[in-house]
């Protein structure tokens, strides 16, 4: 197999790094069990999740579980928040810690009361014994002096069949300050004495400034602190709309060398083909002998594309840092904290030889998050503001523009497939290769040295900007992720190549590469399906031997009592199906779509089934299922970044439409329960299979295949008069 560079710092589980009890848990409350974890909630739930997972393991009421806010000072370091692994990951290690603790209870209350452990039961944190008085709480036992000790990984952990809160429903702890107005995201966190900042930058990532006319601009805002350090442009003010103005006034004042160095936007194939690309094998598997093919044999081929994607989040990025007695704070909303205070760490280093500060990051929740936005470039331009506030602490806000047009964003990707069938219809060789961009230049993923902040290399001493890279295989895969077909193919070859240029900036976006792979994989299936005149969930089914991957498509169709029932059908209207197993390792996934096809494509009804092995907390599951389901709607339909060869023209809702609330379909989501199974990522699995799903309904509406994402109205009539 080809030797391919990887992204550093992925680790396979949480207890490696974190193996002491007291990294976890803290009893020295009363009447409270403090939780200690490095996952952070970015909306997906996670902290009810773990806190289920805690209170059932120690056989507590979940109200008595506080999960203390995370920072880099007092929470395990459990790497980034990313690929759908925290409950496989954090949940793991918090329920081994949980049934390591409560197993050293029951032995020092066996041993103070002389009963034997299999007469002791648990009830809300308080022992009793089937053949004693004797009684004690997790607080009267001496459980803090326990807490240097290392987790068991063999301790006994609570049966399945015992559970009462794993596996039900509960309400999410984080939602009450959010959805009552109460101050709970980054862009609310007011500090004492807070001052107020904005970055003025280009989208071209080659661009420099020429000029500046810093005399004219501290004439006009005499109160406004101006920060220059080579291209990097900042304002710091009392207040944020001088803020905002004095950043408006510096656009004007600053010309920009802007090479023509982006992609053709028109011929995004031929730059994705023609990029130097860094080839690599990514799964082999050969059958009988190459031979000719049988007289009724059948050979298709075709190509699948999807444009760049932002993360558009509906709230920009926000960080606040602070300076203080040689210690550097900072609050925001990044998925990887103790990646982006290393790296942070990196150009403290490099400015302060002998003494640098002491770094502490806080993590406060954000207005949504798909990966790698913007959160820990606003935190790194805190950091660079904040030097010039004395002390004071520094809110920078990114600008709508920026959010759209500066960070990061999801690779384009161009998929090529070839398939050859039997007579008898059944794929004999299928080929796939795909090319994009790497999948992640987070904080600690780059080689050591390189830094991926956005100011990073605005710097008068830029430091070297990373190509974005891929996850390896073991953590799900980039670019190539979900590349692999879960069907029985006798024979099949699967090639990636990653480019090894980056014009436009891209990293970690939800799904990664499964998305785009995902969305040919499963239309191309649905061509071949056509091409042999046979049932496309027939067809799937007939290649599928897994009876896991096989379940979710029957219950997809079978919850969606509109999949055969066409008596209310009116002009236009679509059905289309596509199944993938996230990452090959993750949840099995089925999607079943209703659209109908008039001036634009509406989705009207989706039908979602899969299987997570034990739902730790369902409702949260179906939550995330639909919530991806929505988002690659609104992907597969609108989305889509624009830009000449010198600058990105995406800058505004107007240049980047998104679903509307009105446009958002009837979703039912259906999980098929197997509370003995062991609990895998649900987070980004309906990415693929609802955009696949889109695609093929569209071809059941209109007869036509449209290969290039957006399934915007213009593509659809192009293809349609082709």
């Amino acid at each position: 197999m080809s030797t391919t560079m990887k992204a550093r710092g992925f680790v396979k589980g949480s207890l490696d790094k974190n193996p002491l009890l007291g990294q976890w848990l803290a009893f020295d409350v009363p009447g409270q069990v403090t939780l200690r974890v490095g996952k952070v909630d970015i909306g997906q739930g996670i902290s009810t999740a773990l806190a289920q997972i805690a209170a059932e393991e120690l056989d507590v009421d979940l109200s008595r579980i506080v999960n203390i806010d995370i920072n880099t000072a007092q929470n395990p370091d459990e790497g980034v928040t990313s690929g759908s692994f925290s409950i496989e990951h954090s949940g793991s290690a918090v329920r081994m810690a949980c049934a390591t603790i409560r197993a050293m209870a029951v032995a020092e209350f066996c041993q103070a009361h002389q009963v034997a452990a299999t007469t002791v039961k648990i009830a809300d944190g308080r022992l009793t014994s089937s053949v004693s008085d004797a009684q004690a709480t997790y607080w009267d036992l001496n459980l803090q002096a326990h807490l240097g000790e290392p987790v068991s990984e063999q301790a006994a952990t609570k049966p399945v069949a015992q559970y009462t809160k794993v596996g039900f429903a509960e309400p999410r702890i984080d939602l009450a300050k959010k959805l009552f107005g109460q101050a709970s995201f980054i862009q609310d966190l007011v500090l004492p004495g807070m001052l107020h900042a904005r970055v003025v930058r280009t989208s071209n990532r080659a661009g420099h400034v020429v000029s500046l006319d810093e005399a004219s601009f501290k004439q006009r805002m005499p109160g406004v602190t101006l920060v220059r350090d080579g291209s990097f442009l900042g304002v710091i003010a009392a207040r944020e709309e001088l803020a905002i103005a004095a950043a408006e006034l510096l656009e004007t004042l600053v010309q920009w060398h802007l090479p023509a160095v982006l992609p053709d936007c028109g011929d995004l194939a031929g730059f994705l083909t023609g990029t130097p690309s860094e080839r690599h094998i990514v799964f082999e598997k050969s059958g009988p002998a190459t031979q000719a093919l049988p007289a009724g044999s059948t050979h298709l081929s075709a190509s699948y594309s999807r444009p760049f994607i932002a993360h558009a989040s509906i709230g920009p990025s926000c960080a606040v840092a602070q300076w203080s007695d040689a210690k550097l704070e900072v609050w925001c909303h990044s998925q990887g904290i103790f990646n982006l205070k290393t790296d942070i760490e990196v150009f403290l280093r490099r400015e302060y030889v002998d003494a640098a500060p002491a770094v502490v990051v806080h993590h406060v929740d954000g207005a949504g998050c798909y990966g790698h936005n913007p959160a820990d470039d606003v935190a790194f331009d805190a950091v660079l503001l904040s030097r010039a506030a004395a002390g004071q602490p520094v809110r920078v806000v990114w600008s709508r523009a920026d959010e759209l047009s500066c960070g990061p964003s999801g690779s384009a990707h161009w998929v090529s497939l070839q398939a050859d069938l039997s007579p008898e219809g059944l794929i004999q060789d299928w080929k796939h290769e795909n090319w994009s961009n790497g999948y992640t230049s987070r904080p600690g993923r780059s080689a050591a040295g390189a830094l991926s902040f956005k100011a990073a290399s605005e710097l008068a001493r830029p430091f070297d900007v990373p190509i974005a890279l891929d996850p390896p295989m073991s953590a799900g895969g980039g670019g190539d992720r979900n590349a692999i077909p879960d069907y029985d193919f006798p024979q099949q070859s699967v090639v990636y190549h990653r480019l090894l240029e980056m014009p436009i900036r891209t990293s970690a976006i939800r799904a990664l590469g499964g998305y785009a792979n995902v969305w040919a994989i499963e239309c191309f299936m649905d061509e071949l399906a056509h091409s042999v005149q046979r049932d496309t969930v027939d067809f799937r089914l007939q290649h599928l031997s897994d009876p896991r991957a096989r379940a979710v498509i029957e219950k997809a169709i079978e919850q969606a009592p509109w999949w055969h029932d066409k008596s209310n059908d009116q002009e236009g209207t679509g059905r289309g199906l596509a199944f993938a197993r996230y990452k090959n390792n993750g949840a099995w996934c089925a999607v079943a779509v209703l659209i109908r096809a008039q001036a634009s494509i509406r989705v009207e009804r989706i039908s979602i089934a899969a299987d997570v092995g034990l739902a730790i907390n369902p409702d949260g599951v179906k939550s995330q299922l639909e919530g991806g389901a929505i988002q690659s709607c609104s992907w597969t339909l609108k989305e889509e970044l624009r830009f000449t060869r010198e600058t990105m023209l995406t800058r505004s809702w107007e240049d980047y439409p998104i679903l509307n609330f009105s446009e958002a379909p009837v979703v039912d989501v259906a999980l098929i329960d197997r509370p003995n199974e062991p609990s895998i990522g649900a987070g980004e699995a309906t990415q693929g299979p609802t955009a696949a799903a889109i695609g093929n309904a569209v071809f059941d509406a209109l007869g036509v295949r449209v290969r290039q994402l957006p399934l915007t109205p213009e593509r659809i009539l192009a293809a349609l008069s082709a």
